[in-house]
């Protein structure tokens, strides 16, 4: 497998990739770094450099959910009503928990992509320094009129992962990161995993860049809220990726039963392509080609994917706004 990864420095060469891939399949385990974690004092990614994935984590919240409904605390129906007690003046009464795991909830986002072209433009005007805890980021939607009707179409949704991420808070009684690295990382043996400020980042963790328009690279220090949430901004390594996605299918984290729901395709949302608790899968025929989890910020780019048939797993994580996607697809078109 190494030979073929020759093909693959390539293109990271050319495209000046800066990250990990970790590639797991019946050969063995490949990790290669390149770039550097901090720029400015020229030290270099390694194996165990921790890299923010992104929305890559809201799987973390779809399975802390899964748990306390199987320990009796949720359903799938609960409505959001009945978990919260925060006021949403326009929000439907109907709107349930397994809408929001499946962004049908209708709720309007805090970011919405038809209004913003960038996650960047939203700290311009708002102190993302204020952005310490989930309830911080209520007010910036919590007011606003419904966007569609609950249960209809899909529609990718950051503000349905906050409340599912408060909920986990209520029903726990733990803050949603300390619950997520007790009831998760720590089962599946991520040692290097977290949900940290970014004004006080532990080593071996990446800072993230993003490129000027006069080609120089700035720190996405301002562009990002400074503490991790339940709609993505995890810190982790590569290979803490393929240990947690070893867990999840070894049904570590949660029963067999629940696990196989998890995984299981829910939303049509275009040609092959489908949306579970899990996040995106390929599914051809009735079959799961596939799983997918992909994460943006910027200065953040995160791939991963998992074949059930041959086991075969790539995770790559980048401290750049870009490159992952060109990784995983060669790495993809060598290994076929």
């Amino acid at each position: 497998m190494n030979k073929k990864m020759e093909y693959v420095d390539k293109v990271a060469n050319d495209i000046q990739f800066s990250g990990t891939f970790h590639v797991k399949n019946s050969e063995g385990i490949t990790t290669k770094n390149y770039g550097y974690s901090n720029y400015a004092e020229r030290i270099k990614n390694q194996t165990n450099t921790r890299y923010g994935i992104a929305s890559g984590c809201k799987i973390f919240t779809s399975i802390a959910v899964c748990q306390l409904i199987e320990a009796g605390k949720l359903s799938f129906d609960t409505t959001l009503n009945q978990c919260l007690d925060y006021d949403f003046p326009y929000f439907d009464k109907d709107i349930t928990v397994h809408d929001l795991l499946t962004h049908t909830s209708g709720i309007p986002d805090y970011f919405d992509e038809d209004e913003m072209d960038d996650y960047e433009e939203l700290w311009a005007s708002i102190p993302m320094y204020h952005m310490r805890s989930l309830k911080d980021f209520l007010p910036l939607f919590k007011g606003m009129k419904m966007k569609g009707k609950v249960g209809n179409a899909f529609s990718y949704n950051n503000a349905g992962y906050i409340l599912l991420g408060l909920i986990v808070e209520k029903v726990s009684g733990y803050v949603f990161g300390d619950y997520i690295e007790k009831y998760i990382f720590q089962k599946a043996g991520m040692e290097d995993s977290g949900y940290f400020e970014m004004d006080d980042l532990p080593g071996r963790t990446a800072l993230g860049y993003i490129e000027k328009p006069d080609g120089a690279w700035k720190t996405n220090i301002y562009s990002l809220p400074v503490k991790s949430a339940s709609d993505g901004g995890a810190y982790v390594t590569a290979r803490d990726m393929a240990l947690f996605w070893d867990a999840l299918t070894q049904a570590r984290l949660l029963s067999r039963n629940m696990t196989d729901l998890l995984l299981k395709p829910i939303v049509h949302m275009d040609e092959d392509i489908y949306y579970g608790y899990a996040g995106y899968m390929q599914v051809i025929e009735n079959k799961t080609i596939k799983h997918i989890l992909m994460g943006y910020d910027p200065g953040v780019n995160f791939r991963f994917v998992y074949y059930p048939d041959t086991s075969l797993m790539i995770v790559v994580c980048s401290n750049k706004s870009e490159g992952a996607y060109e990784i995983l697809k060669k790495i993809e078109d060598v290994l076929e």
